[in-house]
């Protein structure tokens, strides 16, 4: 695979702001290694950091660019990374919010729905994220109060109004992550009432295909700062609404994020709420 150069994907009306240009830029170099290490996926040196949550040499390599990259960039920026954890920078107000491939399992299968997932954040709010598939090059990119891109094509979420219309994703629980009799209880509530439910296995991809109108839904329990922060921001960019799955305002650390556009958010909220209270 060859990536695109970054002028090309930046190329259109709306051009990409300094900050966002880094972004990208950080995430397509990390990306050429971790192409070429999918390539070769059965080689890859794996070890355990838990039941069934498998970490890489991909992954940590891909880390260690990402750092390098968006450090040289703006240096005085901290880190919140899935692996590395969180790195305070001089400025108390700015910090990265990195995955360096989301989608590890898919990654180690050899299935190509992984991404890289990048964001800014300043005074504890997303301002600007990127999230990158490789394979597919397409680069997801979003910047407050700016919209939602899919490399120079603006998104906008999905128009449909009701659930029997509706495309969903999720996360499944899996090997002692997430409580198994909570997530049936959704599914048991939604299923019979859309169109059908995927489960894709990054949440990263999931929210930037809500934004760009692919499924009509998303909701998820149990995740991670980086896992969402991008996405969500991409989500609101597009003109959907991403909150917690109680109706909270704090979906990237809040734990559970529930991301539609207006119509849907209310009608999967209802549900969902429906199934947990029994």
């Amino acid at each position: 695979m060859t990536l695109s150069a970054p002028s090309r994907r930046g190329a259109g009306t709306t051009a990409r702001s300094p900050l966002v240009n880094v972004m990208a830029r950080a995430a397509e170099r990390a990306a050429r290694q971790l192409v070429r290490d999918f390539g070769e996926v059965e080689q890859l040196q794996v070890s355990r950091k838990g039941p069934a949550d498998f970490v890489s040499q991909a992954d940590l390599k891909a880390e260690k660019t990402l750092t390098a990259e968006l450090s040289k960039a703006r240096p005085a920026f901290g880190f919140l990374m899935e692996e590395s954890g969180t790195k305070a920078g001089q400025d108390p107000d700015r910090r990265w919010i990195v995955d360096p491939l989301d989608g590890t399992t898919n990654f180690l299968h050899g299935l190509p729905q992984w991404a890289i997932s990048i964001a800014a954040e300043e005074k504890g709010e997303i301002t600007a994220g990127v999230v990158f598939n490789p394979i597919s090059d397409e680069m997801f990119w979003a910047e407050k109060g700016k919209g939602a891109f899919l490399n120079h094509r603006r998104l906008r979420v999905s128009s449909r109004r009701t659930l029997k219309e509706g495309l969903l994703a999720t996360g499944i629980p899996f090997l002692g992550h997430g409580d198994v009799s909570k997530f049936q209880a959704e599914l048991n509530r939604l299923m019979p009432q859309v169109a059908g439910i995927r489960r894709c296995g990054s949440a990263a991809l999931d929210l930037a295909f809500v934004a760009a109108g692919r499924f009509d839904g998303f909701w998820e329990s149990r995740l991670n700062a980086w896992d969402v922060a991008a996405g969500v921001l991409l989500v609101r960019e597009a003109g959907g609404f991403a909150t917690e799955m109680d109706g909270g305002h704090n979906p990237v650390y809040g734990g559970s994020l529930l991301a539609a556009n207006s119509h849907l958010h209310l009608l999967m909220g209802k549900e969902l709420r429906a199934a947990v209270s029994g």
